[in-house]
C-alpha cells in the first residue's frame, strides 16, 4: 500500500532543505513564520546564541479575534514584529518562510514588516 505524503510532511521537508542555508545571528537574526489555520506566528531568532529575540502572534490582543486567521492578522502581526524588533535595534533580518508559499498570509506578513522598517 502506498503511503499518502502529507502537505504538511512536504513543507517540514522543504523547510528542513532551506534551513541548511538560513542561519540567524544577533545582528541580522532569521524571522521565522509559523502558519496555522486559525492563527499566524513570527519570531525573530538568533541562531547561534539559540535565542528567540522577539516574537508576535495573532493570539494577541492588538489583533481582533475574527482577523487572527486572515491576512488582517497577518499584517498586523508583521507591523507589532517590526516594532519590537526596532526596540532591539534590529533593522536588517533573513526571512525564512520556512516552506510556506510566498503569498497571501505569509506575503502580508513579510510586507507589513517591511513597511514598518524592517529589511529583508
Amino acid at each position: 500500500m502506498i503511503k499518502k505524503i502529507t502537505k504538511n510532511a512536504s513543507r517540514q521537508k522543504r523547510h528542513k532543505r532551506i534551513r541548511q542555508s538560513l542561519v540567524g545571528t544577533p545582528v541580522r537574526p532569521r524571522l521565522n513564520v509559523y502558519r496555522s489555520n486559525r492563527y499566524i506566528y513570527a519570531q525573530l531568532i538568533d541562531d547561534v546564541n539559540g535565542v528567540t529575540l522577539a516574537s508576535a502572534s495573532s493570539l494577541e490582543e492588538a489583533v481582533d479575534s475574527k482577523d487572527a486567521g486572515n491576512k488582517k492578522g497577518a499584517e498586523v502581526v508583521g507591523k507589532t514584529l517590526a516594532e519590537r524588533a526596532k526596540k532591539h535595534d534590529i533593522e536588517k533580518v533573513v526571512f525564512d518562510r520556512a516552506g510556506y508559499k510566498y503569498h497571501g498570509r505569509i506575503k502580508a506578513l513579510a510586507d507589513a514588516a517591511r513597511d514598518a522598517g524592517l529589511q529583508f
